[in-house]
Parts: C-alpha cells; sequence; structure tokens
C-alpha cells in the first residue's frame, strides 16, 4: 500500500489531505488519485494534467513521474505554487 499526501491545490479542489493506494508506479497512483478525488469531491476541477504537473516527492527524496513504487512508499504531490 502507498500512503499519498496532497499539498497545494490538489489538497484545496479535492477536500483530500491523504490516502492510501495500490500502486506500482507514479503514473498509476495519479489515475487511482483522480478517481479518488472525484469520488470524495463531484465537483472538483482537478484534471490529469494538474496532477502531471505536480511535484513528487517519494520517501522525501525528489521523484519522477516514471518513478517505480514499493510496499510502504510515502508519496507527496505538490502542486507548483506561482505568485510573485
Amino acid at each position: 500500500m502507498i500512503h499519498v499526501k496532497l499539498f497545494g491545490l490538489l489538497r484545496l479542489d479535492t477536500g483530500l489531505k491523504e490516502l492510501s493506494v495500490e500502486a506500482d508506479s507514479v503514473r498509476a497512483l495519479e489515475a487511482k488519485l483522480l478517481d479518488a478525488a472525484k469520488r470524495a469531491n463531484p465537483s472538483t476541477t482537478i484534471t490529469a494534467a494538474d496532477v502531471d504537473g505536480c511535484i513528487v516527492v517519494i520517501n522525501g527524496k525528489q521523484g519522477r513521474k516514471s518513478s517505480r513504487l514499493s510496499d510502504g512508499d510515502e508519496v507527496w504531490l505538490m502542486s507548483p505554487v506561482c505568485g510573485g
């Protein structure tokens, strides 16, 4: 089981702070996240492009969309922030 923590717009728009899913890669996790977001908040505006644009951290180290995951991994997904 992969433990996922959401930050930024992902957390605000979906209402999800964290979730646990079965996934063997970050790409597979993204699809499951979108499904969970729609179940938690049917009016969410989060899209696959939003999730794909996130910064990925796996067990405290920067990851990639192509990163493989193992049981017990903790993944943080952070939406990029703009401002000035």
